[in-house]
């Protein structure tokens, strides 16, 4: 697996989940996106690029990268017509970054959570993985099946749901809720915290693109 690329954008950022994810050595490229650059800043960790219409960003800090470290920045108009995030998540793949995590992605906007999960389209339709992460959820948009590992999982539960059109032939074996040639509509919330039966759980469709969270309390 290629080494990731992290977003780091203005939402939540717990320190203690999100420093190990920056100073690992499998994180090779970092982007700050408007008030994530606080987050970076504070905490010593220098950018490779950084994004955004900067309106929620001191305009110190953006000076500070700018002139003192000599960080790119790509500095939009606020007036525009997609998110920091959604630039940010192009950018990377511009670049041919396939493995990109999202962190500052969630919080007490939901209108921005929602927003970033759509973005996810973006990564899937360029042949890039990109995932959605803070220290109580991963989100991941799937256009195949995969097999999820107990001993690999993010959290305990996981659940699926469809993204725009429904799910058709939705197959889980290996859970403690199976399901076998389900269709799975929009306003449907049976796939919601299912858990492991068994060591390994293989979830498959025939038609559409599943969302797929795993979450821990």
């Amino acid at each position: 697996m290629s080494k990731r690329t992290v977003i780091v954008s203005g939402g939540m950022l717990e320190k203690d989940f999100v420093l190990p994810i920056l100073k690992s050595e499998d994180t090779e490229f970092v982007i700050g996106v408007d008030s994530g650059l606080k987050f970076l800043y504070d905490n010593e960790i220098k950018p490779d690029y950084i994004v955004g219409d900067f309106d929620s960003a001191p305009r110190s800090l953006v000076s500070y990268y700018r002139e003192e470290l000599n960080v790119p920045i790509r500095e939009f108009n606020p007036v525009k017509d997609a998110s920091d995030t959604e630039i940010a998540l192009r950018l990377c793949l511009g670049l041919n970054r396939k493995e990109i995590w999202i962190l500052g992605a969630t919080g007490s906007r939901i209108d921005h959570l929602w927003a970033n999960v759509q973005c996810l389209q973006i990564a899937l339709a360029a042949g890039a993985r990109a995932r959605i992460v803070d220290s109580h959820n991963q989100i991941r948009l799937l256009d195949q099946g995969i097999t999820l590992k107990r001993e690999e999982t993010f959290g305990k539960y996981f659940s699926l749901f469809p993204l725009e059109l429904p799910v058709d032939g939705l197959n889980i074996t290996g859970a403690k809720y199976p399901l076998k040639d389900h269709f799975l509509k929009p306003e449907d919330s049976l796939c919601v915290s299912n858990e492991f039966a068994e060591d390994e759980v293989e979830i498959s469709f025939a038609f559409g693109k599943v969302i797929l969270m795993e979450t821990r309390d």
